[in-house]
């Protein structure tokens, strides 16, 4: 339930728990645990999401990604990792640059903090019995 894009982080999804005064509600959203060389964010600020030890994490599968977008694996793998370098020089150097996954959220960086904004649509996917709570817990 989590992939891990070597020299960015580990996007998973994890299960909580909302308590009410009625009932307790488990439900499914998604989080993503930074993990980018300090050298890059050594004066950012970034919140400590911590992966339980039960959810399972693979890397970036390119081979997948290779056969989806039709370009050669190593070409692919080129591009993520050149377009992670690059996203990571931008948050040392400035301007802080909004760095977009399409159908998941943006990791953006403001005032030195750096924080995952998932899309509505992304975490209602996740779990439509408790929509409204996941997102707001998100």
């Amino acid at each position: 339930q989590g992939v891990m894009v070597g020299g960015l982080g580990t996007f998973a999804v994890v299960q909580e728990e909302f308590h009410s005064k009625e009932e307790v509600q488990v439900f499914r959203r998604p989080i993503f645990q930074l993990d980018i060389d300090e050298f890059f964010v050594q004066e950012l600020v970034f919140p400590t999401v911590v992966i339980p030890g039960d959810v399972e994490i693979k890397p970036l599968n390119y081979s997948w990604l290779s056969r989806a977008t039709s370009f050669p694996r190593q070409m692919v793998k080129d591009c993520v990792q050149e377009t992670i370098l690059l996203y990571s020089f931008q948050l040392r150097n400035k301007p802080h640059l909004a760095f977009a996954f399409k159908d998941i959220g943006v990791l953006s960086c403001r005032d030195d903090a750096v924080s995952m904004c998932f899309h509505c649509e992304c975490v209602t996917s996740l779990e439509s019995k408790a929509s409204r709570i996941a997102l707001l817990h998100t």
